[in-house]
């Protein structure tokens, strides 16, 4: 076969594959995507749970990788810092919303504090891109955090001083008041855990815990 024609069929494997692998092909037949099925998230569940939000790019990997946290009651993946009431994915996704992809975590205080979280956080984001993280880049994947009292907020700047200090880089993650959070359609809950496989696939190949490495790496 001449190299050329070769050549064809590598891009549009490549192509093809980084469109299945980055979710091009999640909940097409999904009727929640056509309908618009996001709300708003409800309040902690229990006794004593506190809730807070953060944005860290793709919510798939954000919820996955707090879900390993003990004290962590739940996650849910959402859309939150727009302008545009009810948002689906698809619009979201678009980058036309104002929103951001962001997780939503109910925790128990007694067990896994606020500021763990925060620490948490930093070992799971790139901070130094605000329109981007790793493969995915826009307006919808930039890092934040969202807070919902002045405690939360002073605990969220003093992180990040701290944070600060480790590098040379100047990090760029937004600190921001919490609006309304509208969860994500149902195929995008636990997608980590429903779609093992793809979404493995997908964390790989966007490379998104070689740079983590390589951030953690640059750590003073």
């Amino acid at each position: 076969m001449h190299p050329q024609r070769w050549l064809l069929i590598a891009a549009l494997v490549l192509g093809g594959g980084y469109f299945w692998l980055s979710g091009g092909l999640v909940g097409i037949t999904d009727m929640q995507a056509q309908q618009g099925s996001a709300a708003p998230a409800a309040e902690p569940q229990g006794s004593g749970m506190a809730a807070a939000i953060f944005a860290a790019g793709c919510f798939w990997c954000t919820e996955a990788d707090f879900d390993k946290v003990p004290g962590v009651v739940s996650t849910t993946s959402g859309y939150t810092g727009g302008r545009v009431v009810d948002p689906t994915y698809r619009q979201v996704s678009s980058g036309g919303t104002g929103h951001t992809e962001a997780v939503r975590v109910v925790f128990d205080p007694s067990v896994v504090s606020y500021e763990a979280l925060l620490e948490h956080y930093w070992k799971n984001v790139d901070p130094f891109v605000a329109n981007r993280q790793f493969c995915d880049s826009g307006t919808q994947y930039r890092p934040e955090i969202f807070y919902d009292n002045e405690a939360q907020k002073s605990a969220a700047e003093a992180s990040k001083a701290e944070e600060q200090k480790k590098f040379q880089q100047q990090i760029v993650v937004a600190i921001t008041p919490a609006g309304p959070f509208y969860g994500a359609e149902d195929y995008h809950q636990d997608y980590y855990k429903k779609n093992s496989a793809q979404y493995r696939f997908y964390r790989f190949g966007c490379g998104r815990d070689r740079r983590l490495e390589q951030i953690a790496d640059l750590a003073g």
